[in-house]
């Protein structure tokens, strides 16, 4: 899988541009704040149907203008295909010219493995950032896990309102009982896939995870452990009638998968709060590339990998080690240096104030 063209039209400092990639290993560098980030912001747009850093789309569109369009022109092993995002009153996508009616009927069309310096917060941060980034890459393969995702959320939010109106208006507690078997259900079906991926990571982490550190000098025992507060429909269900009392009070829901997470530990200790910074760095880049290997299985062929000024954060061995795992993929990588590699079909793009410019050869 590899894109062929971007095309750019007022989308954040683009005002009209036109990208011509090749299969292997594309380089845009050049000064901070030119727009780099916001070329892999628009692959990824039309990969996963939203922006990987701002949550309002308006800020997306070139300043003072109305709307901006993305084409993105892409080749897999069976069949080529464009897809087109329009921002303006409201977003819209098209896939070779026919309008989506919804977001998600884009999901899965460009598969798209992103690294950032900021995935570091998966390992450093709370539940919420491991909870986002399982959930990303489950909805790019399957989707009809957006779908129970989206039914969880709304069932939550209905939940979590009518045990407010309990305490405030006096309702019946009966609507409770309904709600809580549709969230029991839709909590199960997502543990299911949840579990089944994170036990893919768990089978790959430690070679991977060798293969990055091997030039350490110790090695390092790493696990993944996935902690969930029940694991069948039944055990959901009971939790939510036990908790009733205290969702009462709280004015919302206290359990469910929500409230899921995941655990790194290396040599028994957890990496979040006894890891150094280096193995915070190395445990993202692992557990990145255990991604990669688990799409890539998925697919039957590799995805795009997206860098965002992510080789800047790595010391000489590690770039190494990671590069030596970029086979056969289309890489796009963003840096402020040009990086020289010892590569065939690397393209160099210098980049300038909403320009991009190919180096010729």
């Amino acid at each position: 899988m590899y894109i062929e063209k971007i095309n750019l039209n007022k989308f954040r400092n683009y005002k009209e541009q036109e990208i011509f990639l090749n299969k292997g290993i594309n380089i845009f560098y050049g000064d901070n704040a030119q727009g780099k980030t916001n070329i892999i912001e628009a692959i990824f747009l039309c990969s996963m149907g939203k922006s990987f850093r701002s949550k309002k789309d308006k800020e997306l569109i070139e300043f003072n203008e109305l709307s901006t369009t993305v084409e993105i022109d892409y080749k897999k092993q069976d069949r080529s295909g464009k897809i087109k995002a329009q921002i303006g009153d409201k977003k819209e996508f098209f896939i070779n010219g026919v309008k989506q009616g919804k977001v998600s009927d884009i999901v899965g069309k460009i598969n798209v493995v992103i690294f950032s310096p900021d995935d570091i917060d998966i390992i450093k941060e709370g539940p919420g950032k491991r909870r986002k980034f399982i959930d990303m890459m489950i909805s790019s393969l399957k989707p009809n896990y957006i779908y129970l995702l989206n039914n969880y959320n709304r069932v939550l939010e209905q939940r979590n309102t009518y045990l407010k109106q309990i305490v405030k208006e006096g309702k019946s507690e009966s609507l409770l009982d309904i709600l809580d078997e549709q969230l029991a259900d839709f909590s199960y079906r997502i543990f299911e896939y949840r579990n089944q991926y994170l036990q893919k990571f768990a089978e790959i982490i430690q070679q991977t995870h060798d293969i990055i550190t091997k030039h350490t000098k110790m090695q390092e025992i790493i696990k993944i452990k996935y902690i969930s507060n029940a694991q069948e429909k039944q055990g959901f269900l009971d939790n939510l009638k036990k908790s009733r009392k205290v969702d009462l009070a709280r004015g919302y829901t206290s359990t469910g998968i929500h409230r899921d997470d995941f655990m790194i530990y290396i040599n028994k200790k957890i990496v979040s709060i006894y890891g150094s910074q280096g193995q915070q760095r190395t445990t993202t880049l692992t557990l990145k590339l255990c991604e990669l290997k688990i799409v890539t299985e998925e697919i039957g062929e590799s995805p795009i990998l997206l860098l965002d000024d992510f080789m800047s954060e790595l010391d000489e061995n590690r770039r190494k080690s990671f590069l030596e795992n970029l086979k056969n993929s289309q890489v796009i990588i963003t840096c402020t240096d040009k990086i020289e590699m010892q590569k065939e079909h690397i393209k160099s793009f210098y980049v300038e104030n909403g320009k991009v410019q190919e180096e010729r050869k």
